[in-house]
C-alpha cells in the first residue's frame, strides 16, 4: 500500500523526516518498505516563459527561442518542436540540470547557434498524459497549471511529493487504506486525526423511484448499498486528484472512474458505477450464478460461470462478478447520462475462490478477500458523492438503497489490566493502558473495550496487549527470564534426521535445498527410458513457469542443476548433499507418494567412487546398520555402466551410488567426473539400530592370514567377501581387499584379488591348526564358485 505524504496531510499534520517516519511506523507494527521522492532525479528545471521565438539561420526543422526564467537577462535555447509559441509557460531544463534516467543538460550549440538549456516533454519529466490530460504526447509540455516564472518544476506541476511504500499483513486490511494508515500516524505520533464524515447535499428525487435491489444470498453478500447521480458529465479530474492517484501508482482516466479509485485508496472500500441504462428493468438482484450463465467482462473476455460464484445481476442477466469485475456493458462512457455507485461488502473466501477460478486476481478482489468492514460501505458511499458534487460531475439523487443483514453490535472485550502487564511484562497505570487503546480507536465504557468496526482482527485480551505494547514501543519492554519449564523434545524421526546432517557434514559435504518443482525435460537429461514410472509424474495445473510445470520424481536432476552451477561457476571441488522429496504418482483420485531421499553429489581431484562409497558407510556406521551390501549395477542408464553399484540390506535395494553418466554430464553441461547417490531415508529410518551396546577391547591377539585369489572379471569382491565371512563366522574378525592385479600372469579373463583376513577368539588365543582349518575350510567354499587360490 502506497502512502502519499500529501494525501497523509489532509488528516494527520505531520511534516516527517523519511527515515525516522519509516522506522516508527514499522515499530508501530505498519512496516514501511521503502519509500520515493517524487522528481527525485530532476534537478535545475524550472518554468519558463517563452517571449520571442525565430527561425533558425542554417536549419529549416528549428527554431531559436528567448525564453524568460526569471533570472535577469532572457536565455536563448534551440527546439525542434513545432508546437512552441511565443508567451507560452514551459519546463527549461537549464545549463547542468539533470533528468529522470540519468539525463544531463548542457550549453552547446546547435548547427552553430548557441543553445543554453533544453525545453521538456511530458515523457522527460517522468509523467504521462493522465497527469496532464491537455499535454500532448509528442512535443514540449505547454504548462496551464497556475504557476510563476522561473518556480521550480516540482512545485509548479506537483511532483513534489514523498511516497512511503508498506506492507500490510493480510489481518489488517483496514490498512489497505489512506484513512487506515492515517489513523496509525495518528497513534503513533499520538496526533490528532482529522476525519469528516462525508456530507451530500443532493439535488431532489428519489432513487427508489429509479433502482430497486434485492440480496438473494446474504451469506456472500451482508450488505449492498448504492446512490444514484444524473446528469453526469465525464471529463477529466482536477490535478489535485491526478496527483493522489498517481501518488499511489493508479493512472488516472476520467474524473467518475476516478471518484471509485480514489474512494477505494481513501477509504480501503472497492466500488464499481454501472451504467443505468445497461442495468435491465432498473433492478439489481445479488445472486448465485445460474448453470450456464457466462459473462464478458471489462477486459472483453468472455468468462463461463458456476453455481458456487455471486454475482450482480439485472433482469436477464449478470452484469458483474461480485468482487471481482464488472462486466463488459457496465463502466463509464463518454455518453453516459445515469450512474449508480455500488459499494458493497462480500464473503471474502467466496470472492478469493471465484478469483482464482476465473483466474483474473484484481485490485478489488484482493481486498475483498480479505473481509473489509461491514459497516464502511456507506461511508464510502457517501464520500464518492460528496466528490461528485465538489467536482461538478453530476447530480446526486435523494435517498440511499442500502440493503444491510449485518449484525451492529460492537464486539466487547473485558479489560484486565493486570493480565495486559503481566502479558507484557511491564508496570502502567491503568490510565495509562486506557490511553494507548484509546490513541489506537478504542472505546473504554467502564471494564468493557469497545472495538471498532474496522479492526476486524481484534478478538481476545492478548490482541489487546498487543495494541498497548505497539504504542508503549517494543524497545521500551524489559527482558525478562522466560518462566516455566520446557518439556519439548526431539521426536525419534528428527533425531534420525539429525544424525544424517551431522555425518553428511562431518564427511565434508554442504547442504543444498532445491526446488520440489521442476521441467519436463530433467527426464531426457537424464535419460530416463520411455517406458520408465519416473515418466508419469504429478503435472501442476498453474506452473510458474515452463521449468516449474511437474513435481519431480527423482531428485538426482535438482543435484545435478546445482553441481553444473558449481562447476560452470569454476569450483574445483564440491560436495554436496540433500534430503530431497520426490512425489510417486498414484493416480488421478489418489494422493502423491511423497519420499524423502537423501541425495549426494560431487566432484573434484580427491574425489572418486571410494570416497562416495566411504561416506555411505560412514553413514551406516553412524546409524548401527549392518548386514549391508554392495551389489553391481549395470542397467541405469543415469550412471555409468560398471561403475555404479547398489546398497543392499536384508536383500531389499534402498540406493543406488555410483559415476554419473557421460552423457548425462553432457546434458547438463558438466565436463569432469561427478559421482552421485539417492538413498530412501524411510528405509535407512526403519533400519537404524539405537540399542548400541558396549563391546570391550579383545583380551586376546588376533591371527592374520593373506590370500591372494583369482577369480573371473566379473566376480565382484563383495561376493568374495561373503563367502570368507560365512566360512567361520565365528572367528574371522575383518576381511579387507588390499590388492587387485590383471596382466600377464593372469589369464584372460580372469583377475586376481588379495585379501588380509583377521580372526580372532574371545575366549582364547586361537591356535596355528585352528587358523589353517579355517583357512583351508574358506578356500574350498570359494572353488565352489570358481575361486582358487593363485
Amino acid at each position: 500500500m502506497k502512502l502519499s505524504v500529501k494525501w497523509l496531510n489532509d488528516y494527520v499534520s505531520i511534516k516527517p523526516d523519511n527515515r525516522q517516519f519509516s522506522e516508527a511506523l514499522t515499530m508501530s507494527g505498519s512496516k514501511v518498505e521503502g519509500f520515493e521522492i517524487e522528481g527525485e532525479e530532476i534537478t535545475n528545471v524550472v518554468v519558463g516563459k517563452i517571449l520571442k521565438i525565430e527561425k533558425h539561420p542554417d536549419a529549416d526543422k528549428l527554431v531559436v527561442c528567448q525564453v524568460d526564467v526569471n533570472k535577469g537577462e532572457p536565455i536563448q535555447i534551440v527546439t525542434g518542436a513545432t508546437n512552441v509559441f511565443e508567451g507560452a509557460l514551459v519546463p527549461v531544463a537549464l545549463d547542468g540540470s539533470t533528468l529522470p534516467q540519468g539525463i544531463k543538460i548542457k550549453k552547446g550549440k546547435l548547427r552553430g547557434v548557441e543553445s543554453c538549456g533544453m525545453l521538456c516533454s511530458i515523457k522527460e519529466l517522468g509523467v504521462t498524459l493522465g497527469d496532464f490530460p491537455y499535454a500532448i504526447e509528442d512535443g514540449i509540455f505547454i504548462i496551464e497549471e497556475d504557476c510563476q516564472i522561473g518556480e521550480d518544476i516540482h512545485s509548479a506541476i506537483g511532483i513534489d511529493d514523498t511516497v512511503f511504500d508498506f506492507e500490510i499483513t493480510s489481518n489488517r486490511p483496514d490498512c489497505l487504506s489512506v484513512l487506515g494508515l492515517s489513523r496509525e500516524v495518528a497513534a503513533t505520533y499520538n496526533l490528532p486525526l482529522n476525519i469528516k464524515y462525508p456530507e451530500v447535499k443532493g439535488c431532489g428525487g428519489d432513487i427508489n423511484e429509479l433502482l430497486k435491489v434485492e440480496i438473494l444470498n446474504s451469506e456472500l453478500c451482508p450488505r449492498y448499498s448504492a446512490k444514484i447521480v444524473k446528469n453526469v458529465k465525464v471529463g477529466p479530474s482536477p490535478r489535485w486528484l491526478r496527483e493522489r492517484l498517481r501518488s499511489s501508482g493508479v493512472r488516472p482516466i476520467n474524473n467518475l472512474v476516478d471518484i471509485t479509485n480514489f474512494v477505494m485508496l481513501e477509504y480501503g472500500q472497492p466500488m464499481h458505477a454501472f451504467d443505468l441504462r445497461y442495468i435491465n428493468g432498473g433492478k439489481i438482484s445479488v445472486r448465485n450464478a445460474v448453470k450456464g450463465e457466462s459473462i464478458t467482462t471489462l477486459d472483453g473476455i468472455e468468462r463461463p460461470l458456476s453455481e458456487e460464484m455471486l454475482v450482480i445481476a439485472d433482469e436477464k442477466a449478470p452484469v458483474a462478478v461480485a468482487g471481482v469485475m464488472g462486466g463488459e456493458f457496465s463502466g463509464i462512457m463518454e455518453d453516459t447520462n445515469t450512474v449508480v455507485f455500488e459499494s458493497a461488502v462480500f464473503l471474502g473466501s467466496s470472492v478469493r475462490k471465484t478469483a482464482k477460478k476465473l483466474g483474473m486476481r484484481t485490485e478489488a478482489s484482493a481486498r475483498f478477500e480479505k473481509d473489509l468492514d461491514r459497516q464502511n460501505t456507506l461511508p464510502a458511499l457517501l464520500r464518492a458523492c460528496e466528490l461528485v458534487e465538489m467536482l461538478g460531475a453530476g447530480e446526486v439523487v435523494d435517498g440511499i438503497i442500502d440493503v444491510d443483514y449485518t449484525d451492529k453490535t460492537p464486539k466487547k472485550i473485558h479489560l484486565d489490566c493486570n493480565f495486559i502487564n503481566r502479558f507484557l511484562g511491564i508496570s502502567l497505570t491503568d490510565a495509562e493502558i486506557i490511553s494507548y487503546l484509546e490513541r489506537a480507536g478504542f472505546k473504554v465504557e467502564g471494564e468493557d473495550v469497545i472495538v471498532p468496526s474496522f479492526r476486524t482482527d481484534i478478538e481476545h485480551k492478548a490482541d489487546l496487549s498487543e495494541e498497548v505494547a505497539r504504542f508503549y514501543g517494543y524497545n521500551n519492554i524489559p527482558s525478562t527470564t522466560i518462566r516455566g519449564i520446557a518439556k519439548a523434545s526431539l521426536s525419534d524421526r528428527q533425531k534420525f534426521d539429525k544424525k544424517v546432517h551431522e555425518t553428511m557434514r562431518a564427511c565434508g559435504l554442504s547442504e543444498i535445498m532445491t526446488y520440489s518443482f521442476v521441467s519436463p525435460k530433467i527426464f531426457d537429461k537424464l535419460c530416463v527410458p520411455e517406458n520408465s514410472p519416473l515418466r508419469n509424474p504429478i503435472v501442476i495445473s498453474n506452473p510458474l513457469g515452463e521449468d516449474t510445470g511437474i513435481m519431480r520424481t527423482t531428485s538426482l536432476a535438482s543435484m545435478l542443476d546445482t553441481v553444473s552451477r558449481n562447476y560452470n561457476n569454476r569450483n574445483l571441488n564440491v560436495s554436496l548433499y540433500e534430503i530431497a522429496s520426490i512425489y510417486i504418482n498414484k493416480g488421478e483420485d489418489t494422493l502423491p507418494d511423497e519420499k524423502d531421499i537423501l541425495t549426494l553429489g560431487m566432484y573434484g581431484a580427491n574425489v572418486d567412487f571410494y570416497v562416495l562409497k566411504g561416506v555411505i558407510e560412514a553413514l551406516l556406521e553412524k546409524l548401527n546398520i549392518k548386514g549391508a551390501s554392495f551389489k553391481t549395477v549395470s542397467d541405469d542408464s543415469m550412471y555409468h555402466p560398471g561403475r555404479c553399484a547398489a546398497l543392499v540390506i536384508n536383500g531389499e535395494q534402498i540406493g543406488v551410488f555410483g559415476e554419473v553418466h557421460p552423457t548425462v554430464l553432457g546434458n547438463f553441461e558438466i565436463d569432469t567426473k561427478v559421482y552421485a547417490a539417492t538413498i530412501c531415508m524411510d528405509a535407512l529410518f526403519s533400519l537404524e539400530d539405537n540399542d548400541i551396546k558396549y563391546k570391550p577391547l579383545p583380551k586376546y591377539p588376533a591371527v592374520s592370514r593373506d590370500l591372494a585369489l583369482i577369480c573371473d572379471t566379473s566376480v565382484t569382491s563383495g561376493e568374495i567377501e561373503e563367502i570368507i565371512k560365512a566360512s567361520a563366522p565365528k572367528i574371522i574378525e575383518s576381511v579387507s581387499l588390499f590388492d587387485i592385479y590383471q596382466g600377464k600372469q593372469i589369464a584372460e579373463g580372469k583377475k586376481s584379488l588379495a585379501y588380509n583376513i583377521s580372526m580372532r577368539a574371545l575366549d582364547r588365543t586361537l591356535t596355528t591348526e585352528e587358523a589353517d582349518n579355517a583357512v583351508n575350510k574358506i578356500l574350498k567354499n570359494l572353488e565352489k564358485s570358481n575361486i582358487v587360490l593363485r
